[in-house]
């Protein structure tokens, strides 16, 4: 597990899978991180490589956002 990401609960989280996944920006967090909700819970991911903004659609990969898909509201 990478230093300052928090553990899945249960073992799972939305963005481990081999595809890339839609999610809602809910906050920035410190060190380039955010709290995200894609329908399954909250999770943080990095948000490093794009400039997402709160309610922002990011595209995310193994907890790295990979792109920003739509504005927020």
């Amino acid at each position: 597990m990478s230093e300052g990401l928090p553990e899945c609960p249960d073992g799972v989280c939305i963005t481990c899978s081999d595809m890339a996944v839609e999610v809602r920006v809910l906050r920035l967090l410190d060190d380039e991180m955010a709290v995200v909700e894609g329908g399954a819970g909250e999770e943080t991911v990095s948000v490093a490589l794009v400039a997402a903004g709160v309610g922002d659609t990011i595209l995310v990969h193994a907890r790295e956002a990979i792109a920003v898909v739509g504005p927020g509201s």
